[in-house]
């Protein structure tokens, strides 16, 4: 489905209902597309034992160290 910013004020109700048939809704502006809404259940769930805190009671490191670990040093940029 393809919805206009106006749509979004005026006629959300269709929106909604679009996404409950599983559509994607693609907002426009003037013309241009700006951003697609996908519905919740198009999405994949990660599995919760492949987040990196999972189990994380079982490590020696303080909270502080393995958040400093997992984001990279300040510098460490592409």
């Amino acid at each position: 489905m393809n919805a206009s910013v106006i749509d979004l004020r005026y006629k959300m109700n269709d929106v909604l209902k679009a996404l409950d048939r599983n559509e994607d809704v693609t907002i426009l502006y003037h013309g241009k597309v700006k951003g697609v809404i996908s519905s919740h259940a198009n999405t994949t769930s990660e599995k919760i034992t492949e987040h990196p805190f999972y189990n994380m009671s079982n490590t020696e490191t303080s909270v502080d160290e393995e958040m400093t670990q997992l984001r990279g040093g300040r510098f460490n940029a592409l």
